[in-house]
């Protein structure tokens, strides 16, 4: 679906884009400096996030250069088991670090980003992909254009259709897709243990009406035992406050489990564009019994709301092996680049950045599945 065939579309772009009127970006994403503002293009808004100088340690969702370099650097850690590849990788990312910098990308304009690590691309046609690109180098004419989060199970139409107006495709790493519409994937033996545990397990299940104003700190404690405990501080740093308004506005759908106690121990928080259901908020007490599933749980709620839904659920990266257990399908994710009116130095270090990731990064995310 088209962002001009939802009738809801203006508005959740406003009430999104008010959110940072009302609130300052670091208030709301910890690790975050950036300006959130709206772009109209052929009638139809976007919230775009509009960044003039590269921030060091600015997270990933705003900042290339982060996602690319440092990010790419923490990702390393798959493979503490065998040093010697770990070590040419990380080798190998240092040494592009001077040609990351050439890229000027620090001054960057993202189209439609929602804040999130996925955010589901809209459909788009070729005039409507030139007309974006026009409508953001009128306003902002010195900054890189962004679009992330294109995949090729997804976006292959949108992609042709960026290229032709020319972007350059940047691959960022692979990600798993479960479709949920016409033609769903076949229940999986993993798939039905997971619905049997729902139907057994003795946690309370917390539908999106049920969250309750303490419940939002609880809530960003569980993604902060996940996400940047286990894994990196390099994810974005949600606020209770950022969960609470997103959840308010109706931008953010909630779901999670509580104990006897009545205290939450895990919830996940989707987000849903067109057919495109994303779930960027995922957390669960990482201290308690892993026998209890409760990652299991939360995935499972995505994928029954995406299969009773007729959606694509768009899983990110990361746990390559559990999700192809439950259906889900390997795509390599892009980043779409429009960088024609920057400097001769600009634009040839990008085209380097693109040719090094598509000949050497591709093959490394498909052999490993990052």
């Amino acid at each position: 679906m088209t962002p001009e065939a939802d009738p809801a579309w203006s508005a959740k772009v406003a009430e999104f884009v008010d959110m940072f009127t009302r609130n300052s970006p670091d208030e709301m994403v910890l690790n975050l400096t950036t300006r959130i503002e709206q772009l109209d293009v052929a009638g139809i808004p976007y919230p775009v996030s509009i960044n003039d100088a590269r921030s060091p340690g600015n997270c990933y969702i705003c900042d290339p250069v982060t996602g690319y370099l440092d990010y790419a650097l923490e990702e390393t850690r798959n493979f503490t088991e065998q040093p010697l590849l770990r070590g040419g990788l990380i080798g190998l990312i240092k040494a592009v670090g001077p040609l990351l910098r050439a890229t000027g990308l620090g001054r960057v304009v993202h189209v439609n980003n929602w804040l999130f690590s996925t955010n589901p691309a809209p459909a788009m046609t070729g005039a409507h992909a030139a007309a974006l690109r026009d409508g953001v180098l009128h306003r902002y004419p010195t900054h890189a254009v962004v679009i992330r989060s294109l995949n090729t199970h997804s976006d292959a139409s949108a992609m042709k259709a960026l290229v032709a107006a020319g972007f350059q495709l940047l691959p960022s790493r692979q990600i798993y897709i479960f479709n949920g519409g016409k033609t769903p994937p076949r229940d999986s033996v993993d798939l039905k243990r997971d619905r049997a545990l729902m139907a057994k397990t003795p946690l309370d299940h917390v539908p999106n009406s049920g969250f309750e104003d303490a419940d939002y700190t609880r809530a960003i404690e569980l993604y902060d035992m996940l996400y940047l405990e286990k894994y990196t501080p390099l994810n974005p740093q949600y606020s209770p406050r950022y969960l609470s308004q997103m959840h308010k506005a109706g931008l953010l759908h909630l779901e999670g489990y509580r104990d006897g106690a009545g205290q939450l121990v895990a919830v996940g928080g989707r987000f849903q564009m067109g057919q495109t259901l994303t779930q960027p908020i995922v957390g669960y007490d990482t201290r308690r019994p892993r026998k209890e599933g409760l990652y299991r749980l939360i995935t499972a709620l995505a994928q029954n709301a995406a299969l009773a839904e007729g959606l694509v659920f768009n899983m990110s990266a990361g746990a390559a092996g559990f999700k192809r257990h439950r259906g889900a399908v390997p795509a390599i994710e892009f980043s779409a680049v429009y960088a024609r009116h920057l400097g001769a130095r600009n634009r040839a270090a990008i085209w380097g950045l693109a040719s090094l990731l598509t000949r050497i990064g591709v093959p490394l995310l498909k052999r490993f599945e990052l």
